[in-house]
């Protein structure tokens, strides 16, 4: 089990750009013409499957680069690490993200649009780095997939009246908790270790 565990905390993300093209295909084929909405939901998963390619594939390097920059470690690997990285990313991309996918398919679609949210945050707080210390991994996803996609998807929310001032600022405020939470982990727990 542990051989298992270790494996996969090695090459978790190696998967992300076949599964986003994979959930990708899948939207278009079944989702796209049959709700719009729906499948700007299922595109946040695919543009943060890409997002997570970058930061840990191509060119990869997210882990040395938050340990160094942001907690102002020596080490590549301390005090984030891959196991580390795998329990914050599995959560919440790989399990979160595509059952409130199938969520807003089944219960309603504004279960899902705290995603776009997220994305759109997250997405923000790698601009952001960038105006520190420059390129980070994940800053050119961010800049052309995230932003966009996700402004796009809020902006089709609320043009086509789908969610209400009420699903938008309880969408914003789940993924701003998602994102602050990740923030305590890194600067209040990882970077006392870095120290």
């Amino acid at each position: 089990m542990t051989q298992a565990m270790n494996w996969l905390y090695r090459n978790w993300y190696c998967s992300t750009i076949f599964l986003a093209i994979f959930v990708l295909i899948f939207s278009m084929a079944y989702i796209l013409d049959e709700d719009m909405a729906l499948f700007l939901i299922w595109m946040q998963t695919v543009v943060y499957f890409v997002h997570q390619f970058e930061e840990y594939v191509l060119p990869g390097g997210f882990v040395e680069f938050f340990n160094r920059e942001m907690l102002g470690s020596t080490s590549a690997d301390f005090p984030l690490d891959l196991k580390a990285s795998f329990w914050i990313n599995i959560p919440i991309i790989f399990v979160a993200f595509p059952i409130s996918a199938l969520l807003s398919g089944i219960v309603g679609l504004t279960v899902g649009l705290w995603t776009a949210y997220f994305s759109l945050i997250n997405a923000l707080s790698h601009v952001g780095m960038s105006l520190k210390v420059g390129y980070n991994p994940g800053l050119i996803v961010s800049i052309v997939l995230n932003i966009p996609v996700s402004l796009f998807t809020i902006y089709y929310f609320i043009s086509n009246d789908i969610s209400s001032i009420t699903s938008n600022l309880t969408s914003f405020l789940i993924a701003l908790l998602v994102q602050i939470t990740l923030m305590i982990f890194g600067f209040r727990v990882l970077k006392p270790r870095a120290r």
